[in-house]
């Protein structure tokens, strides 16, 4: 989809958004902010990624250009890499290439 952001509106409850084909999850983790603890199994229906704000009901929305990705993909892969998590760096390496 070439503009996913006006679908952001329906979205009731994640504990995080990533928007467009260049916003991957691995660059979610470790560059753009939210912490790569989500909730899971039907939690972010009442919680959010851990972090500061742990008692508050949020939304991380991570929206991320060609470019961008191209920057961040690589230290992502870095990092995603250095914790053994392949399929992060893959992730971020496809949205390079």
């Amino acid at each position: 989809m070439q503009d996913p952001e006006p679908l952001l509106s329906q979205v009731r409850t994640a504990g995080a958004v990533f928007l467009g084909r260049w916003s991957s999850e691995a660059i979610g983790d470790y560059c753009a902010g939210p912490n790569h603890v989500l909730p899971t199994a039907g939690t972010a229906r009442f919680s959010s990624p851990l972090g500061v704000y742990d008692f508050q009901k949020r939304t991380s929305v991570i929206g991320v250009s060609q470019q961008a990705a191209a920057k961040l993909g690589r230290i992502a892969m870095t990092l995603a890499s250095g914790e053994g998590l392949t399929a992060h760096a893959r992730a971020a390496e496809m949205r390079i290439k």
